[in-house]
């Protein structure tokens, strides 16, 4: 089974679990709704790559863990674009989850997802669950998990660093940590890794919203100009951005500790993050 299909199927389980027949019909609808289709899912990838790296020892919990990092990753989305943050009318190529259902079953929908994440790691991660779920909760919580990404938005200053590992870099750090600790593996040694994967995703998100276009990305760009967000091109400049988009990524290939799969991982990495520039240029950004 390819991993694509594997994600599909685990993450349609576990919106199956919380999308019962017990659930308020337009509740269950919104969940659905967040979660399929979705985007690159490029966080659960990342999850069992590294997994597979170290040798994919408790391959349930790697793909567990994966579905829980994406749910979360949903309900931030849900949230982000609710009227009291970005305000946002698209999401993947679709009315966003406020826009289709009405805010009120937006908050609920990503305060379910929350919760189905931790619920469904308690149901599949058997012996890895401890860790699995004091790695992730870590990764979304305060002082410095997605949470504390969103509230660095509602102060009078911003520190560009610390919001954006905190909003973006932190999930990814719970991506390379829980896909080596469901393998056995220490997990604060991957940690560095998912920082820089992290940051460089940033780079790479601020460089689209300066020089992507809406239908590409299904969602509106210029938002951080909009909303008056830190924006690593408005503070380097375009080439400055993707010098540092590139210092970042040779930064995460030299943070891969040794693993039986470090070569193919680097690889995989690289490849993703080098897509996700593709095209953009300083004259797209003028445009």
């Amino acid at each position: 089974m390819d991993i694509g299909t594997l994600l599909e199927g685990e993450l349609d389980q576990a919106v199956s679990r919380a999308a019962g027949e017990a659930c308020p019909p337009r509740l269950a609808d919104a969940l659905r709704y967040a979660v399929f289709p979705g985007g690159a899912r490029i966080r659960p990838r990342l999850v069992l790559a590294v997994a597979n790296a170290c040798g994919n020892k408790s391959p349930t919990a790697a793909v567990a863990s994966a579905a829980a990092i994406e749910l979360l990753h949903c309900a931030s989305l849900v949230h982000d674009d609710l009227p009291c943050f970005d305000n946002s009318a698209l999401r993947r190529g679709k009315p966003s989850v406020h826009a289709a259902f009405g805010e009120r079953l937006a908050v609920l929908s990503g305060d379910a997802l929350i919760v189905l994440a931790f619920e469904w790691l308690a149901v599949r991660a058997g012996e890895r669950l401890a860790p699995l779920t004091r790695i992730i909760a870590s990764c979304v919580g305060g002082p410095s998990g997605i949470c504390a990404g969103q509230a660095w938005e509602c102060e009078n200053e911003i520190d560009i660093v610390r919001y954006q590992r905190a909003k973006t870099g932190a999930l990814f750090a719970a991506c390379t940590m829980a896909g080596a600790a469901s393998s056995g593996y220490e997990p604060l040694g991957w940690q560095k890794l998912g920082f820089a994967i992290g940051e460089a995703f940033q780079v790479a998100d601020d460089l689209r919203d300066v020089a992507g276009s809406a239908e590409k990305l299904g969602k509106p760009v210029h938002q951080d100009e909009a909303n008056q967000r830190p924006n690593f091109v408005a503070e380097l400049g375009f080439d400055g951005a993707m010098g540092h988009f590139e210092d970042l990524l040779a930064e995460a290939m030299a943070a891969i500790p040794p693993c039986p799969g470090q070569e193919q991982l680097g690889q995989q990495i690289t490849g993703v993050s080098r897509s996700l520039v593709s095209g953009l240029s300083s004259r797209t950004a003028a445009a």
